[in-house]
């Protein structure tokens, strides 16, 4: 049965989409809040130390809160998997992709800066979600499906390139498989934190090596206009 709008009801009506909005605006607020707890939670204590009431006197919620808005610690865990990507600043990833459009080594450094941020920027997320994953089939789940959404990324990437850009060879599955290996966690941990690279070093070096790798050609220079942070200065020097 349809509702006739009169004087009477005219004003309600017209608050129910702001109410519902201010509803929408308080949620998200609520799920930050309380991913921002968690976020501080893990980096602090771990994924064992690390306890949803905990979490919830942090963020100032309830613990039926937190269990209404993530389902529990795993889905806290997962929640943070999610925003890992945010810290490599996928906006513009997808803008230096669309500027690079039919330039493979521009779209490859576009797919290498991206990872680099990642693992130096959401890097101790990683290794707390990678390390606990074993015991919490949740947190495996989510791990992998980040990792398979980063290949899809990258299918799509490569797959657009054009006829002939391969060196012999190399196909695009085999293409998928060396970047795998080549721009990881710990390869980025291995030469940050164990042999003293600087970030933009490993950058470079993972460049050189893939369009060696993909393309048959071994030099790679950065372009000049990508923005560096003040850590990347190369530790040896």
């Amino acid at each position: 049965m349809a509702i006739v709008q009169t004087p009477d009801n005219a004003g309600q009506a017209d608050a129910r989409p702001y109410r519902s909005a201010l509803r929408a605006q308080q949620a998200e607020l609520t799920r930050s809040l309380i991913t921002r707890a968690a976020h501080e939670s893990f980096l602090k204590n771990g994924w064992s130390g690390t306890s949803v009431r905990a979490v919830a006197a942090s963020a100032g919620v309830s613990e039926a809160t937190v269990y209404g808005t993530f389902g529990g610690k795993a889905g806290l865990a997962i929640a943070l998997v999610d925003s890992v990507d945010l810290e490599a600043d996928t906006e513009r990833a997808g803008a230096e992709l669309a500027a690079a459009a039919g330039d493979p080594r521009g779209q490859l450094a576009a797919v290498v800066g991206f990872d680099r941020r990642l693992f130096e920027n959401g890097g101790a997320v990683i290794r707390i979600i990678a390390a606990a994953r074993y015991d919490n089939a949740d947190l495996d789940a989510a791990y992998r499906e980040g990792r398979q959404r980063g290949d899809t990324v990258r299918r799509e990437v490569f797959s657009n390139w054009p006829a002939g850009t391969w060196r012999d060879g190399v196909d695009l599955e085999q293409a998928l498989d060396i970047f795998a290996a080549t721009c990881s966690m710990a390869t980025f941990d291995a030469l940050h934190l164990e042999r003293g690279w600087s970030p933009d070093r490993i950058e470079t070096w993972w460049n050189q090596v893939l369009a060696e790798q993909f393309f048959g050609v071994g030099s790679f220079e950065a372009p000049e206009d990508r923005s560096r942070s003040p850590r990347g200065r190369d530790h040896r020097r």
